[in-house]
């Protein structure tokens, strides 16, 4: 499904979303494995490519598995206020910053994050990024870890979530693996499908088998088939107008 730009085309996108609709296969090696990061380091990290609609499933299939109630999102901290009232009282979606459309904020999140009873949720981005990816991401595990929000899923796009220096820079998943060195980081094996990403996007490809299981000694949930999800963007113009820009 496309963009949505208008607050009644999101809320019909996220009622009309099925919380209900992924069920998570699981090895029980993988799973052993990702409960004992729980255990020993408070945290399991999850990486995703924003813009995917299965991503909230699989986010509350593993929450249920783990027995979890504490979930850290990038998604920014501004936020906050808004979500709060959006869980109590279904508003606080205007605020620009949900409409950024870059895929980390979907109509399933919002569906999921009110079908999961007793949630906590804490958001780590701390706002527009400035131009240093190790900085960023730094300040990122440091929102995580100072928020205390053990034990936690802590879901990111993919390349914050791994646990090892790359290319870009030392990810935020490394930063909390220097700080918690039994933390694992499970990472979302896609296949084929679309996604949104300020817009409609298409990857073909091949992904382990469907489920939670261990690959080449990573921790993988493999989606060999996945969906463009509904995704809130309003224009660049409106949207710096709106925050002041």
């Amino acid at each position: 499904m496309p963009g949505v730009d208008t607050l009644d085309g999101l809320l019909k996108a996220v009622a009309e979303f099925r919380t209900d609709d992924y069920e998570l296969r699981a090895e029980q090696g993988a799973l052993d494995r990702a409960r004992r990061s729980i255990e020993e380091s408070g945290l399991l990290l999850l990486g995703e490519v924003h813009g995917v609609r299965e991503n909230p499933l699989i986010i509350g299939a593993l929450m249920r598995a783990l027995g979890l109630t504490h979930l850290a999102l990038e998604w920014p901290g501004d936020l906050k206020h808004q979500l709060d009232v959006y869980l109590s009282e279904g508003t606080g979606l205007d605020h620009p910053l949900w409409w950024l459309g870059d895929g980390r904020v979907t109509a399933g999140h919002l569906a999921m994050l009110k079908a999961i009873p007793g949630l906590s949720i804490t958001l780590f981005d701390g706002g527009m990024f400035t131009g240093d990816w190790s900085q960023r991401d730094a300040l990122m595990a440091e929102r995580v870890l100072t928020a205390h929000l053990e034990p936690a899923l802590v879901v990111a796009g993919h390349a914050h979530a791994l646990t090892s220096p790359t290319e870009l820079g030392l990810p935020m998943g490394a930063c909390l693996a220097s700080a918690r060195p039994s933390l694992e980081s499970v990472r979302i094996d896609y296949g084929t499908g679309g996604y949104y990403a300020i817009e409609p996007r298409q990857t073909r490809g091949y992904s382990a088998p469907d489920g939670l299981r261990v690959v080449d000694g990573e921790l993988v949930v493999g989606l060999p088939v996945f969906h463009e999800a509904t995704v809130p963007h309003l224009p660049v113009e409106l949207l710096r107008e709106r925050l002041g820009l």
